[in-house]
């Protein structure tokens, strides 16, 4: 163990606007919902897993923002064991802390006082409310706080997730994790020195693994998605006890647009997510065609701070949730769903998305989540670093993944069915993609095979131009080559086309007799049950863009509005169609 001394390491340099140093009028703005204290060297401020964390701007002294740290609680000064990493380390006019503070997460990280000092302390409450209520200072903390979580991201820090990198559900993990933009890291049993250290130490057996590390005390052993999103606090609650106005299926930027805007507007919403926070946008690396950002904003930015929104006007937030089924019932609805009691609301809105295509070919399926992905993003760009990588697909998806992951030191080769880059892909995207040397466009071409010894080590490609075939080495593979929508529940219940999309307004006829209670014309965006309206990509007919997506969610809230008041019941009103006790 190695105790704190008076000798204080350099402090980290700025970067990107991640550490900012504060005025001296946004500390006196601050101190007025907060409190002056010392503290001694060694002293722990914040604990990695612990929730209900403070926010500290630091006034003298050096503060020491560290992964590893040993769980000893106890008056004595903390010491760095040896597996403490020091992350971070920030001086006066700095201040502490994360995104998962204003979002409600436990701590990924600890932070601890490298010398006696003195610091402002304030709840994560009153922090809340300065970020959300405060447009100067809590645009300042906001900004850092998003590049803190890419930042911890990128180095690897936060959860350690033991296990092999060959198990399907260690990458279910990854998978999971990288999706909703949790700090982690993969131990790899297999070639990470620091594996059987852990295993041991923690006493991890064989069936455990894999296995979630969150601090030195809390190991999640063989978790499900469920359990995961509980203990980062992506779970809210297993079981629901209230009506709610307004139920929400779905997470990406349509289903956050609604609950965001039905929320502000006074109903109550529950928002339910299988996968990911964000849904495809949210592991895209940059947006550049979204209105009011003219420098572009990625996928998980745009996402955090809708999430922050929705928190804000009480949206409850559920992930790992997938709906099983759901049913009209006394004019409003029950869905049930994996690992969690049922949901009741009055008007339900379906954005759950689509899912990827997957390529006909021999053999893909087994490399699938080792070394064949559906999304690029931090993690997949790690597992690549400088080798050849293939992206398949010549739509925005496969551009922006191709730009990234060119950006991240790979070679990619960009295989696109069609003759011409421009035909399904933004202008600006391929005029990128063209000037972007590590990148080699092959047009009209298909991938026919794959091959290699328990990972992918080459594809064949078929080039129709020319009827050749060509071997490429690839460790690798991105597919985006289109999706289909999550609609296969929902047989029976929902009229579909005949691709599985939801039909809605125009593209059905009248209310047939037995929904007749509402007594009003079928709403644009309302399926063939009223009061249940369909939104985004799974909708027939809808723009595959994230702006269309965003703007359907938000115009939704009008017309989920014009069913409730044909109930002749609000988001004030006494009155109850169900019982969320109900079997």
């Amino acid at each position: 163990m190695q105790p704190f001394t008076d000798s204080s390491p350099a402090e980290t340099p700025d970067v990107s606007g991640a550490y900012p140093r504060l005025s001296k009028a946004e500390i006196e703005l601050l101190e007025r919902v907060g409190t002056i204290r010392a503290t001694t060297a060694g002293e722990v401020l914040t604990h990695e897993g612990d929730t209900g964390g403070c926010f500290f701007v630091i006034l003298q002294g050096t503060v020491l923002v560290v992964e590893g740290l040993p769980d000893v609680r106890s008056e004595q000064p903390a010491e760095l064991g040896p597996d403490t990493r020091i992350l971070e380390v920030h001086g006066p006019g700095r201040f502490l802390g994360e995104l998962g503070l204003v979002e409600g997460q436990p701590a990924f990280v600890s932070s601890v006082s490298a010398e006696g000092s003195k610091v402002l302390q304030i709840s994560g409450d009153d922090l809340r409310r300065v970020v959300l209520t405060d447009a100067a200072v809590g645009e300042t903390i906001l900004r850092a706080y998003l590049q803190r979580r890419i930042l911890l991201i990128g180095a690897g820090a936060g959860i350690r997730i033991v296990g092999s990198r060959f198990s399907r559900d260690t990458l279910r993990l990854l998978e999971f994790s990288a999706s909703n933009r949790l700090p982690h890291r993969l131990v790899d049993l297999e070639h990470d020195p620091q594996a059987q250290a852990i295993v041991d130490r923690a006493d991890i057996l064989a069936a455990d693994l894999p296995a979630v590390v969150l601090n030195a005390s809390q190991i999640l052993r063989n978790p499900s998605n469920a359990d995961l999103a509980l203990a980062t606090g992506l779970r809210a609650v297993k079981e629901h006890s209230t009506i709610y106005d307004l139920m929400v299926l779905g997470a990406g930027p349509a289903g956050l647009a609604a609950a965001v805007y039905a929320a502000s507007d006074g109903l109550s919403v529950v928002l339910k997510e299988g996968v990911g926070l964000g849904g495809q946008a949210g592991t895209s690396p940059r947006i550049e065609n979204f209105l009011g950002f003219p420098a572009g904003i990625s996928g998980g930015e745009l996402t955090e701070r809708a999430i922050l929104q929705a928190r804000k006007f009480g949206v409850q937030i559920n992930v790992a949730c997938w709906a099983r089924t759901i049913e009209l019932r006394d004019g409003g609805f029950r869905a049930d769903f994996n690992g969690s009691g049922p949901a009741f609301s009055r008007a339900t809105l379906l954005a759950t998305g689509v899912r990827y295509r997957r390529l006909p070919i021999p053999g893909l399926e087994e490399l699938e989540g080792n070394s064949v992905f559906y999304a690029a993003t931090v993690h997949e760009a790690r597992l690549c670093g400088s080798q050849p990588v293939t992206v398949v697909g010549g739509g925005n998806s496969a551009g922006q993944a191709a730009l990234f992951l060119a950006g991240t030191g790979a070679a990619v080769l960009l295989v696109v069915r069609g003759a011409d880059l421009r035909a399904d892909m933004s202008r600006y995207l391929a005029e990128r993609i063209e000037e972007q040397p590590a990148i080699t466009v092959l047009l009209g071409a298909t991938i026919v095979g794959v091959s290699g010894s328990g990972a992918l080590e080459r594809i064949v490609v078929d080039l129709r131009a020319t009827g050749e075939q060509r071997i490429f080495d690839s460790r690798y593979l991105f597919i985006f080559i289109g999706a289909t929508p999550h609609t296969e529940w929902l047989q029976g219940t929902l009229a579909l086309d005949d691709h599985g999309f939801i039909l809605t307004g125009a593209d059905l006829g009248e209310f047939p007799p037995e929904f007749s209670h509402p007594g009003r014309r079928r709403l644009p965006l309302e399926t063939s049950v009223p009061g249940m309206f369909a939104v985004g990509d799974v909708r027939h007919g809808s723009v595959k863009r994230v702006t269309a997506a965003a703007g359907e969610g938000s115009t939704a809230v009008a017309m989920i509005h014009e069913h409730l008041r044909s109930l002749r019941f609000g988001p004030s009103s006494d009155a109850e169609p169900l019982t969320a006790d109900r079997t």
